[in-house]
C-alpha cells in the first residue's frame, strides 16, 4: 500500500513540474522579409483574446502590410488586402465589431510593440482586425523635450517613457490614444526591412509584404519561454511522456 502512495505521489509531482501551461500566448509572424514571434499580453486581455481567434481562424494569412512609414511604423490586417488590385487604396476593412480601448499608461509605443489601429471614433475603440507594429526612431532629451511642448501640448512624458524613447526608441506621440496589446520579441529586424521598402503616396509599399501568422501550442511556447530565461528546452522521456497526454492548445485566464 505504501509503494502505491508513494507511486501515486512520484506522478503527482511529475504532473505538476511537467503539465505546465505557458504565462502567455505567443504568435509566430512569417514574411517574405524573415519571421517573427510576437508576445501577446495578459494585461490586455480583450485584444489578447481577440487577436488569438482571428490567427487560429487563419484570417491574417496572405494580408498585405497595407501601410509602411519608415521611422514609424508598419501597419497589416485588412482583409481586403488579400486579393488587392496593384496600387489599390486599403485600410477601411476589417470585422463588424470594435474592440473596446485597453490603454494602460505603463504599456507604451517602443520599438516593436504591438499596437491596434483604430478610426477617429470618441472611445479610442480599436479596430477588429487591424494591427500595427512600432519601429519610430529612439529620441534625444531634447527631442523629447520639445515634443512635450509642441506635439503633447505640455504634457509632461513619465520616467519610464523617458527612459524608453531614449534607449529603445518608438513612437511616443501614440501613447494614451492606441491600445499596445503585444511586442515582438525575435525578428526585429524583421519591421525595420519592411519600413524600409519604397511605398505610394498612400504609405502603401510597391511591391506586396504579405505575411501569416500562427499561434504556438503549448510545448513551442513553454519552450520560447524557457529560451528567453536562457534555458535548454525539454526534450526528456517525461516530458514528452506528459506532452502526449495533454492537449497541444491551452486557455488563460
Amino acid at each position: 500500500m505504501r509503494k502505491i502512495v508513494l507511486l501515486f505521489a512520484f506522478v503527482m509531482g511529475l504532473s505538476f513540474v511537467y503539465a505546465q501551461t505557458p504565462k502567455n500566448y505567443y504568435v509566430e509572424v512569417k514574411t517574405g522579409k524573415g519571421n517573427g514571434i510576437i508576445k501577446l499580453y495578459n494585461e490586455t486581455r480583450k485584444h489578447r483574446d481577440n487577436f488569438v481567434k482571428l490567427v487560429n481562424e487563419g484570417y491574417f494569412d496572405s494580408l498585405l502590410f497595407h501601410r509602411v512609414i519608415h521611422n514609424f511604423m508598419i501597419q497589416g490586417g485588412d482583409p481586403d488586402s488579400r486579393y488587392a488590385g496593384s496600387r489599390q487604396q486599403l485600410g477601411n476593412g476589417g470585422p463588424d465589431y470594435k474592440v473596446p480601448a485597453e490603454i494602460q499608461a505603463d504599456i507604451i509605443h517602443k520599438k516593436g510593440a504591438l499596437g491596434a489601429a483604430r478610426d477617429n471614433n470618441p472611445a479610442k475603440e480599436s479596430s477588429a482586425s487591424q494591427f500595427y507594429l512600432v519601429q519610430g526612431r529612439v529620441f534625444t532629451e531634447v527631442a523629447l523635450d520639445s515634443l512635450e511642448k509642441f506635439r503633447l501640448k505640455g504634457k509632461k512624458l513619465t520616467p519610464l517613457q523617458r527612459e524608453t524613447y531614449t534607449t529603445i526608441g518608438g513612437t511616443p506621440h501614440l501613447d494614451g490614444e492606441y491600445t499596445v496589446f503585444g511586442e515582438l520579441i525575435e525578428g526585429i529586424g524583421v519591421v525595420d526591412s519592411i519600413a524600409a521598402v519604397k511605398t505610394d503616396d498612400n504609405d502603401r509599399p510597391y511591391n506586396d509584404e504579405r505575411f501569416a501568422m500562427k499561434l504556438l501550442d503549448r510545448r513551442q511556447a513553454l519552450d520560447l519561454e524557457r529560451k528567453l530565461q536562457g534555458l535548454p528546452p525539454k526534450k526528456g522521456f517525461f516530458t514528452k511522456l506528459f506532452d502526449s497526454m495533454k492537449s497541444k492548445t491551452y486557455k488563460l485566464p
